[in-house]
């Protein structure tokens, strides 16, 4: 008698045991679960970009996909990395504040590296070199330098280096800054702007995709770029961003990347 009740307290007890087992094993399960998922949400980050600045980022209306040199290289740069992301389309102009207030992880856009920019935020290696160039129409005679702006009505995009670098031009009669550079080409089409102060890679894209002999560009380039993707001041991705495009020139995917978009080979650093 006395062994049948310690023999079912002992088996009433061992019960209880792995009903709390199990409970704290659910538990911490769940917790570990609950961590994974949280870990798994931080690796897609924000990425803001201008979707109006071709080659480098634009919409295909075909596909209604943003394609474009930059999108290929983010792509690039997250599979070596090993983040996620989520496009965030804005203008240009509201990149870098967006950064400052970190409502963005990072932000690749043609972005020139320049002094006043990497006092508030950072930028990884330069990926791409550029210039500035002049466009004018193609029967323009007189204007064949900087110099020869004077008393002209220049166009460019706002909040760029080039309309930085215009803001400079002693004697012009007006300077049109305007949120899209497609909106520029048009004016100096129109012939309601003279010239059209850009980023060369995308001034050549314009002439080779719609404005095969309307336009000309000025054979003195105005000042050298390098491009460079942009996030907070002291972000911990700079270190994986750099390692990540050293990666990509090492093993050739940069250059397939650029040959697609600029038919030609990256130039040798």
């Amino acid at each position: 008698m006395r062994k049948n009740i310690l023999a079912r307290l002992t088996i009433g007890l061992a019960i209880v045991a792995s009903m709390l087992i199990a409970g704290c094993s659910s538990g911490d399960s769940s917790k570990k679960a609950s961590t994974n998922e949280e870990g798994q949400k931080k690796k897609v980050l924000t990425v803001g970009t201008d979707t109006s600045y071709v080659p480098f980022e634009f919409l295909d209306k075909e596909t209604e996909e943003y394609v474009g040199f930059d999108i290929d290289l983010l792509k690039a740069i997250s599979e070596e990395v090993g983040f996620k992301y989520e496009l965030k389309p804005m203008d240009f102009s509201g990149i870098i504040p967006a950064l400052q207030t970190k409502n963005l992880d990072l932000a690749i856009a043609g972005i020139t590296i320049k002094p006043e920019r990497e006092a508030v935020i950072d930028f990884s290696s330069p990926y791409y070199d550029a210039g500035t160039a002049i466009l004018v129409r193609a029967d323009e005679e007189e204007i064949k330098t900087v110099e020869d702006l004077k008393g002209k009505i220049v166009a460019t995009k706002q909040g760029t280096s080039s309309y930085d670098y215009a803001l400079e031009l002693d004697g012009l009669k007006d300077l049109i800054p305007f949120p899209n550079i497609d909106q520029a080409y048009m004016e100096l089409e129109k012939g309601t702007a003279d010239a059209v102060i850009f980023d060369l890679p995308n001034v050549q894209y314009y002439i080779k995709t719609t404005a095969e002999g309307k336009v000309k560009i000025l054979d003195d380039l105005l000042e050298g770029q390098s491009f460079g993707i942009a996030m907070p001041k002291g972000s911990d991705m700079k270190k994986d961003i750099d390692a990540a495009l050293q990666t990509l020139i090492e093993n050739g995917t940069y250059a397939d990347i650029y040959e697609k978009w600029f038919g030609e080979a990256p130039p040798e650093k």
